[in-house]
């Protein structure tokens, strides 16, 4: 076996990225023998009727069930009328309106990660502004025994629930094609100096999720998925590639929801808003990314602090001619190398899908020759920014 061979299994590359393969494992059938609890196959994708699993009272089967769904079935589950009383959801969209109304005269661009800023009406971390802004409608919103039931299936215990309301108006266009949180938001020259075992541990740690706030007729562009995508390995490296792309865009599907209903699926699942083709429907889904309680260091590091502290010393080393390696090492040890969690509402993304990391600040100080106090002054900024 050859160094290369092996580390070409260790990195995923885009050159591992073979569409013939990845067409072997997508176009497949789903058997819904399977899932017994299911209700339903519709266009791949696994439909539930919540109420009849609410009646059978089987949860550690149920939640076996969603964990083969997730991982190798298609990825993708629907619960139909996961909140069976449409009032509790029209309360929770209230207040969404509100939110953006607030959003609109205060003159705040929200952004998208895959779409134009301004192409559709977005609120960032909704699941904090929506508590604050009425508590007995986010309590009754949440006590939604549907909405734990699929993170608790694949998550377990103590998962962190965030929220982003997205509104996708009449005319709005599709996004592109994407794989989500963790490594989907990453570059593909960053995301190919994980290992392969980070690309297969990525999807386990969040769970996407979203719940229809009105009816979503397929041409008011409901979710795009790719089902089964999720299986393919190199798909962080893979779908941006435009053969990818193109093959997403031949063979996705759509499913209508209905007010109340909710989804649930792999983050790893090809997927991306569709184009609302309407004339007068205002899609609107409340987004759910769920995390893993593991996604958390032991313990609590100022690394802002850190970072100041060593700032002065690797400014010397550098002068002194010392390898990039030796200061990349450093940093590693001292500075945030990630970009989330943020506020994205203060802290948008810069040329691309992340903002700028403390890390990445740090390496910039270094290459434009920053003082200290400059520095200082722009970490502090960043952390402010990331404030909610």
């Amino acid at each position: 076996m050859s160094v290369t061979a092996d580390r070409n299994r260790a990195w995923p590359t885009e050159q591992d990225c073979d569409l013939d393969v990845f067409r072997s494992l997508v176009e497949r059938s789903t058997d819904i023998a399977g899932y017994p609890h299911a209700a339903s196959v519709e266009d791949n994708i696994l439909v539930y009727d919540s109420e009849r699993l609410r009646a059978t009272g089987s949860a550690p089967e149920i939640r076996a069930e969603l964990i083969r769904a997730f991982t190798d079935g298609p990825g993708v589950v629907v619960f139909r009328r996961a909140f069976p009383d449409p009032a509790v959801v029209d309360r929770l969209t209230g207040v969404f309106d509100a939110l953006i109304a607030e959003q609109r005269a205060s003159g705040a661009d929200s952004g998208d990660h895959f779409a134009k800023p301004g192409a559709n009406d977005r609120v960032w971390n909704a699941l904090e502004k929506a508590a604050l802004y009425d508590p007995e409608a986010f309590a009754d919103y949440y006590a939604n025994d549907i909405l734990a039931l699929a993170p608790a299936a694949w998550l377990g215990p103590g998962y962190q629930m965030t929220s982003q309301v997205n509104v996708v108006n009449a005319g709005g266009a599709a996004q592109t094609a994407h794989r989500d949180y963790h490594l989907g938001f990453l570059s593909n020259e960053v995301a190919a100096g994980y290992p392969a075992h980070v690309h297969r541990l990525s999807p386990v740690l969040t769970l996407q999720g979203a719940v229809a706030h009105g009816d979503m007729p397929v041409e008011s562009g409901p979710t795009m998925y790719l089902p089964y995508s999720q299986t393919y390995e190199p798909g962080y490296l893979a779908w941006r590639l435009p053969e990818f792309q193109a093959y997403f865009k031949a063979r996705h599907v759509q499913l209508p929801m209905a007010k109340g209903d909710a989804v649930f699926f792999n983050p790893a699942v090809f997927h991306a808003a569709g184009t609302n083709r309407t004339l007068d429907v205002r899609r609107m889904a409340n987004l759910l990314q769920v995390s893993s309680a593991f996604g958390r260091a032991m313990e609590t590091v100022d690394r802002e602090a850190v970072s100041n502290a060593v700032y002065p010393v690797l400014r010397r080393r550098r002068s002194e001619g010392v390898g990039e390696a030796w200061l990349e090492q450093v940093i590693a040890a001292s500075a945030e190398g990630y970009p989330f969690p943020t506020n994205l509402d203060s802290d948008p993304p810069v040329d691309g899908m992340a903002p700028p990391s403390q890390a990445d600040v740090v390496r910039r100080a270094l290459r434009e020759g920053w003082t200290p106090r400059a520095l200082r002054d722009e970490l502090r900024a960043g952390a402010v920014r990331r404030e909610s």
